[in-house]
């Protein structure tokens, strides 16, 4: 008989990169659920525009996930304010698209400050805060390409294979400490992140409200690995038990090598326009992400941002 799924009504959940796209879906399920919401992302502004259209007294606040600082007066902020917090879901993320010899040295450097780093540190304060309590549950928003590669993104494919990695071995080190892990691990999501990008073939791109969905199913269900589609869990897996160069037929079979080899600039347009607003110094709106970037001379960091 199948367990009844865990009620999350007032529980207490901080999302980082929550202003937009899979974050702001996941907190729009999980408010839908009952639970208790706190949302930081880099830019505050539009943080406190989605708290606002998302209501239920949902707590906004100006997020760098990678100071600290900054994440601790984060979740402290979360606890004087909501309460003991109950769950963790580190979603903030970018994505730099282009040939790996290209890509600038500080684009590499800003995703594995946000996309590994962030979540490293996320998952420290979090844990620091759940093991005296023996309660708690750490989201880590890998992707698709933490199990996998593809060209033209091998940086963002090195973040994410950390990002699973790190969980996995935190779940081994502090699962049976009363701490619930999960990592989700969806193909392209249809966010601005991946716009002008390829969906894989045979497979529908899923919605953020879809990633969200599955989290609100993992945190009821104690599910570990997250796949979004789900059927790609048995896909990956497949893949793992063939010789290299059947998996290579299954990569083509799905086209990842074309998914992001030739992106369609026009519908990245707002994403790279955010790239190019920070590297002559203008504020950055959340979501934002490299695409092909030249030198290191000729490009500034990228401000955290949601997935």
């Amino acid at each position: 008989m199948a367990k009844a799924p865990r009620s999350l009504a007032g529980q207490v959940v901080a999302i980082t990169g929550a202003a937009r796209g899979i974050g702001r879906a996941t907190a729009a399920a999980l408010i839908a659920q009952g639970a208790r919401l706190a949302i930081g992302d880099i830019d505050g502004e539009l943080a406190q525009r989605t708290a606002q259209k998302l209501g239920a007294e949902t707590l906004a606040s100006s997020l760098d996930v990678t100071q600290r600082a900054s994440f601790e007066r984060f979740l402290d902020e979360v606890e004087q304010r909501l309460g003991p917090l109950d769950v963790l879901i580190n979603n903030a993320g970018i994505m730099a698209v282009g040939p790996f010899l290209e890509e600038a040295d500080v684009f590499t450097d800003r995703m594995i400050d946000i996309n590994l780093r962030g979540v490293v540190l996320g998952s420290k304060l979090a844990l620091a805060r759940f093991l005296p309590r023996r309660h708690g549950h750490l989201v880590n928003i890998a992707s698709i390409a933490g199990k996998g590669g593809a060209p033209h993104v091998a940086s963002y494919c090195a973040t994410k294979h950390a990002v699973v990695g790190l969980t996995e071995s935190l779940r081994q080190e502090y699962g049976s400490f009363g701490i619930g892990f999960s990592v989700v691990m969806p193909v392209g999501v249809n966010t601005e992140l991946y716009s002008g990008l390829r969906p894989f073939r045979g497979v529908r791109m899923p919605e953020p409200e879809d990633v969200g969905a599955a989290i609100v199913e993992a945190l009821q269900t104690g599910r570990y690995e997250v796949y979004v589609p789900r059927r790609m869990k048995a896909v990956m897996r497949g893949s793992a038990l063939l010789p290299l160069r059947a998996v290579d037929v299954v990569a083509w079979a799905f086209g990842t090598g074309k998914a992001v080899t030739n992106p369609n600039h026009v519908a990245r347009a707002a994403y790279e326009a955010r790239l190019a607003a920070t590297a002559v110094g203008v504020s950055e709106p959340d979501g934002a992400g490299a695409s092909e970037p030249t030198t290191a001379q000729e490009q500034e960091p990228v401000a955290p941002a949601s997935e």
